[in-house]
């Protein structure tokens, strides 16, 4: 007698298998003119279309070219690269330049850690992952400051040599950087002061001065030379940025007209020779020159605009602007009076408090 359950168990669905797609390999493209089982298709990524070989008929169009979107010469340069990831960069030379990224999503089993591991140790030695970290603070960097694409190129070249020669080993990552955008603005003609470079990096001025300082007698650079010759040449150490080349960024943060900076380039470069303010800052001495030619020209800026643009305190822009009042007759040329440019009777003596 067989023995029966009171309850059998419910049989379990069977799930439908999931359809699988792929090529019909017994599906062929064949001219409808030509009809010929062989086929000669021919495609022309120049305009995009499929044409038959033998009658010249388009059989389709908007044709995705796979191709790579330059030229190359396997005899010299080696296998056609594919169209994946940017540029080839020359500075990352021997480095991988391809990223992979895990994602974190991984439903709360812990895998993307692992992966992530995993993928961080495959991706070179610690000096290259150095390399890429510096370059990337760089762009970064160099994007929050307004910097051009040359000053960033110049500022990773100077990284990848100082690297190389090891010449800053024990100096912190950011204050290498922060040299190397400091250097790269001079070379460039768009200087930088130490305290905007340290606002920007947060690297003390300190360590900074130190960084540069041996890079400056490393490459013996100076502004305008260039950084890849200067280790073989006789070059003067480069000289400290003059307060006429920040005239233009401050001038143009003010809204002030060009004459007002030409006038006010003018007056520095008599100031110089005249040894007036010597052993002023340069932006000391821009934001008194500033405001004192300000007052020429009757352009009225409030000394507090200054000092923010500057960075320099209100009694600092004072004193420069005391000092060149005392050599007024030295710093404003009579032409300028005789044109009408400037009046003497507009500057007014503000005695120290």
């Amino acid at each position: 007698m067989a023995y029966m359950q009171p309850f059998p168990l419910a049989a379990t669905p069977k799930t439908p298998a999931a359809p699988t797609y792929g090529p019909d390999l017994a599906v062929r493209l064949i001219c409808p003119e030509c009809r010929d089982p062989n086929p000669n298709i021919v495609e022309e990524f120049g305009s995009g279309d499929l044409v038959c070989g033998n009658c010249g008929l388009v059989l389709g169009d908007r044709i995705v070219d796979t191709r790579s979107e330059w030229r190359t010469f396997a005899n010299d340069e080696g296998d056609d690269p594919s169209r994946v990831g940017a540029a080839s960069d020359p500075l990352m030379e021997g480095i991988e330049q391809l990223d992979t990224v895990i994602s974190f999503k991984d439903g709360g089993t812990g895998m993307a850690r692992d992966l992530q591991r995993a993928a961080a140790r495959s991706q070179g030695t610690r000096s290259e992952r150095n390399i890429l970290t510096a370059f990337r603070d760089i762009s970064s960097w160099c994007d929050q400051f307004s910097l051009p694409k040359t000053i960033s190129d110049i500022a990773k070249q100077l990284y990848k040599r100082s690297d190389d020669e090891k010449l800053l080993r024990g100096k912190p990552l950011e204050a290498v950087i922060a040299a190397c955008i400091f250097i790269a603005c001079r070379q460039a003609h768009v200087p930088r002061t130490f305290r905007e470079i340290c606002n920007l990096t947060h690297v003390s001025k300190k360590v900074l001065g130190q960084c540069y300082k041996a890079l400056e007698q490393a490459f013996n650079l100076q502004p305008g030379a260039t950084a890849s010759n200067s280790t073989h040449q006789s070059i003067v150490s480069s000289t400290v940025t003059g307060p006429e080349n920040l005239l233009v960024r401050y001038c143009n943060h003010l809204d002030l007209p060009a004459n007002v900076q030409s006038i006010c380039s003018d007056i520095i470069i008599a100031a110089r020779e005249h040894g007036i303010a010597d052993g002023r800052s340069p932006v000391s001495i821009a934001g008194g020159a500033i405001y004192f030619t300000c007052m020429l020209v009757d352009k009225k800026k409030n000394i507090q605009e200054i000092s923010s643009v500057a960075g320099v305190s209100e009694g600092t822009i004072k004193l420069v602007y005391r000092l060149y009042y005392q050599s007024k007759e030295k710093l404003v040329k009579q032409e300028w009076i005789d044109q009408g440019k400037v009046d003497m009777n507009r500057l007014q003596y503000e005695a120290p408090k």
